[in-house]
C-alpha cells in the first residue's frame, strides 16, 4: 500500500501556559489540529500534491485520524524570550517532480528572517536535486533570482509563527506544520 499524500494545508499556531506540554496543546489547538495523532515524516512534498486551504483541509480529517505532518516547534519559559518556528517551501515547476519542506526554529530571531531561513533551506534542497546552479554564500535575495531563472522552481514560501514570553512563571509554544491528506 503506498501512502504518497494527495493533498497538503499549512497551519501555525502559538500557546501559552504555565506547564510546557499545556503551552504546547494551546498552540496546537490554535492551529487547529489537536484533535489528531500526529505522526511527524520528513521533508519531502509529494510529486503531484495539490495545496488546499486549510479550512477545507481539516473539513476532510477526522477526530483520532492518524495524520502526518512535517511539524517546526520551539517552547521557551525565559521571561522575554522571542521564539520562532517555520516551515519552508519549495516546489518544482514540473508537478512529477518532489518538492521539499523545511523545518526551521529559533530563539531571539526576527520572524521574518526565520521564515527567510526557512524557505532559504528549502529552495537549496530543491535546487540542488535539481541540478540548478548557484552560490550557497549568495544571499537570500540573489539566489531566490537565480531559482526563478533556472526556471525549475515554481514556487517558494514560508509559514512561520512567534511567541514572546509574556510572564515569569509561563510557558510559550510556538509551531509550524505542513499537514497531509492521504
Amino acid at each position: 500500500m503506498s501512502l504518497v499524500p494527495k493533498k497538503v494545508f499549512f497551519v501555525k499556531g502559538k500557546g501559552f501556559h504555565k506547564s510546557k506540554l499545556a503551552a504546547f496543546e494551546m498552540a496546537l489547538r490554535d492551529a487547529g489540529i489537536e484533535k489528531f495523532n500526529l505522526v511527524k515524516v520528513s521533508s519531502i512534498f509529494p510529486p503531484y500534491c495539490i495545496e488546499i486551504s486549510k479550512e477545507d483541509g481539516l473539513k476532510q480529517l477526522r477526530p483520532g485520524q492518524i495524520v502526518y505532518t512535517v511539524m517546526a516547534r520551539a517552547t521557551s519559559n525565559e521571561f522575554n524570550r522571542l521564539i520562532c518556528s517555520s516551515i519552508g517551501v519549495a516546489k518544482p515547476a514540473d508537478k512529477g517532480q518532489y518538492g521539499y519542506l523545511s523545518e526551521h526554529h529559533t530563539y531571539g530571531v526576527k520572524p521574518k528572517k526565520t521564515g527567510d531561513i526557512a524557505e532559504d533551506l528549502a529552495a537549496e534542497m530543491l535546487a540542488t536535486t535539481l541540478g540548478v546552479p548557484f552560490d550557497p554564500n549568495a544571499n537570500y535575495d540573489e539566489k531566490r533570482e537565480i531559482f526563478k531563472m533556472g526556471g525549475k522552481i515554481v514556487e517558494t514560501k514560508n509559514i512561520t509563527e512567534s511567541a514572546t514570553v509574556r510572564n515569569e512563571d509561563e510557558w510559550a509554544s510556538v509551531l509550524a506544520a505542513v499537514v497531509f491528506i492521504l
